[in-house]
């Protein structure tokens, strides 16, 4: 089983990925830590910058890991923001079957009246050394792409709009 956590930046998704490896005890991936290891070891000339194109340069590595552990019947938790809005295009059903799709995203007035918490939990399990790019509309800019994008593709959205830890609780029994 793969379990497939993406959305916009803040909204909780490595938070939800080390509760659910926390709880399953499957392994998780961290496509930003795939990204990280990429740029550093100069395998690509994309900085952590380049969303986009760092979606389209990692996708094709991550897909190819997902039907590699499917194929092994093994489980695994990948988690990050660069999954394309149209990826179920790039798998067979025989795949498709084997993956549990969670986009996470908040509802601006959800981000208006809890930044400050979103703020204040942006390191709870990564440490985010420079989080200044981190503003109300840059937040519900992000989430606006996310619930566009992946409604557009006719993928579900878990919105937090109101209690964040209700709506974490609700993904881990589900």
């Amino acid at each position: 089983m793969i379990i497939l956590i993406t959305g916009a930046s803040h909204t909780g998704k490595t938070v939800l990925a080390q509760r659910m490896l926390e709880k399953y005890k499957y392994p998780y991936l961290s496509v930003d830590h795939l990204k990280m290891g990429l740029i550093r070891s100069g395998n690509t000339k994309l900085t952590p910058l380049d969303d986009d194109k760092l979606t389209d340069y990692l996708w094709p590595i991550v897909r190819e890991m997902i039907k590699t552990v499917i194929e092994n019947e093994q489980d695994l938790i990948v988690e990050g923001c660069y999954i394309p809005y149209d990826w179920r295009k790039d798998l067979s059903e025989e795949y498709l079957s084997e993956i549990r799709f969670i986009c996470l995203c908040m509802t601006d007035k959800y981000i208006d009246t809890h930044f400050d918490d979103i703020k204040q939990h942006g390191s709870d399990v990564e440490n985010r050394n420079d989080d200044s790019d981190c503003t109300p509309e840059w937040i519900r800019s992000g989430n606006r792409s996310f619930i566009n994008g992946f409604k557009k593709a006719g993928e579900n959205i878990v919105l937090i709009d109101d209690d964040y830890n209700a709506v974490i609780e609700g993904l881990l029994n589900g």
